[in-house]
């Protein structure tokens, strides 16, 4: 874990400080969200069709939109603002709500779905905040002239922005972004909830 992304955000001691460190841990997080893909997969409830494809068509809009996402970033270095981005700051975090939620609700089980909600609370204010506190660092100005009307991971508007030159690159989203490797996770994951349902 590296100690910055506590140290920038409070350095409380004791079981705060514990909870600090948790939440900020980003591997953590990351690494929970994939396993909670193949916990809603394990236990799901059997058959229910219209429920797994429901779930199944929400997930794969949030992989859709991480994929544009972040095709458009080169992190730390430009300020993304248009596009995705002109609808809320973290769009990336609103692809991953769209992919658990929707395998959660393929799941049918609501332990599952109690699950997911208590990991996107526990987690995703504190990952805001750690983002918003570094972007902000970065590009200053620019960052707050920009993020003043834009919300953090839910839209509150449909005022799409775009710019023709910041233009989409597969190769940065799939291979530098790392999407190739959680659109094969996710498929994986999808294919073994279809087969537990079916058994």
């Amino acid at each position: 874990m590296t100690s910055s992304r506590i140290e920038k955000m409070g350095n409380r001691t004791g079981l705060a400080g514990l909870i600090d460190r948790l939440r900020y841990h980003e591997a953590s997080r990351q690494g929970l969200g994939l396993i909670l893909l193949l916990v809603c997969a394990y236990f799901t409830a059997p058959a229910g069709e219209p429920r797994i494809f429901l779930g199944f068509a929400l997930a794969a809009i949030g992989q859709a939109w991480r994929i544009y996402a972040a095709g458009v970033i080169h992190k730390n270095r430009q300020l993304a603002s248009t596009g995705a981005y002109s609808l809320v700051r973290h769009p990336l975090y609103l692809g991953n709500f769209l992919i658990l939620v929707g395998f959660a609700i393929a799941s049918g089980n609501g332990y599952v779905v109690a699950a997911v909600a208590c990991f996107f609370a526990f987690y995703y204010p504190a990952a805001i905040r750690y983002e918003d506190h570094k972007l902000e660092g970065i590009f200053g100005d620019e960052w707050r002239a920009w993020s003043r009307n834009i919300p953090g991971m839910f839209p509150t508007s449909l005022k799409w922005k775009s710019n023709p030159d910041a233009e989409w690159d597969l190769r940065q989203s799939m291979i530098r972004n790392g999407e190739l490797v959680y659109t094969v996770f996710e498929v994986g994951a999808g294919i073994l909830l279809w087969y537990r349902a079916a058994g």
